[in-house]
């Protein structure tokens, strides 16, 4: 049986992900990730297209961690550094690097910023708030220039059957309301930044609309 979702684990997670310098541990990102994909299969099928996406990247990104050339994806800086030094990106078009470390970091990117904007939402709503439409504003706001029309009308048929907030307040295990809505406050300043931090490195390198 899988783990219960804990939002303090995200916290942890995220916080460790963060050096001194401000580089990004991709192990720890990776981890931060594994547990915002609990949260979302803890609600059902919902989210499961994009769940499941993300579930496939946390697998190559972990398979490049444990590979020889390891060493080189201990952060998000490192593994720019030396997918570019060594050309192993597809820049421009699709071409023999389909799953760069940069292009599969990417996606996860986008996803975390989606997911980050939501939560930000229900962290503010009040008792009467609609799921649905924070979740739909979210993605509107960040995955959806990504996606294609039949993807964006799929999706937005799948927010309307989100459960109530109090559900989601339930799910993160984090004690009542007031407690989920602090544990929130501390929780998503770190995820922006991480992703802040990710989105400057990757408009630096010309990397944010990889193929």
């Amino acid at each position: 049986m899988a783990e219960a979702f804990s939002l303090q684990k995200v916290l942890e997670t995220f916080r460790s992900s963060l050096s001194e310098n401000k580089e990004v541990y991709i192990k720890y990102y990776i981890a931060g990730w594994q547990e915002l994909v609990s949260f979302m299969n803890s609600l059902g099928s919902v989210f499961s297209f994009i769940s499941k996406d993300v579930v496939s990247k946390i697998q190559i990104m972990e398979n490049f961690l444990s590979a020889e050339t390891g060493s080189h994806y201990i952060t998000i800086q490192s593994m720019v550094n030396y997918e570019l030094e060594n050309e192993l990106v597809d820049l421009t078009k699709r071409g023999s690097h389909p799953e760069s470390g940069c292009r599969t970091l990417l996606r996860l990117h986008r996803a975390l910023h989606w997911l980050e904007l939501f939560l930000e939402r229900l962290r503010t709503s009040t008792e009467d708030g609609k799921t649905s439409i924070m979740c739909s504003d979210a993605y509107n706001e960040s995955l959806a220039h990504h996606h294609p029309w039949l993807i964006r009308k799929t999706v937005g048929v799948a927010f309307c059957a989100l459960p109530g907030r109090d559900t989601f307040f339930d799910v993160m295990n984090a004690g009542d309301h007031m407690q989920v809505v602090a544990l929130l406050g501390e929780s998503l300043p770190l995820i922006a930044e991480v992703y802040q931090i990710t989105e400057d490195l990757y408009a630096k390198n010309g990397l944010l609309d990889l193929p």
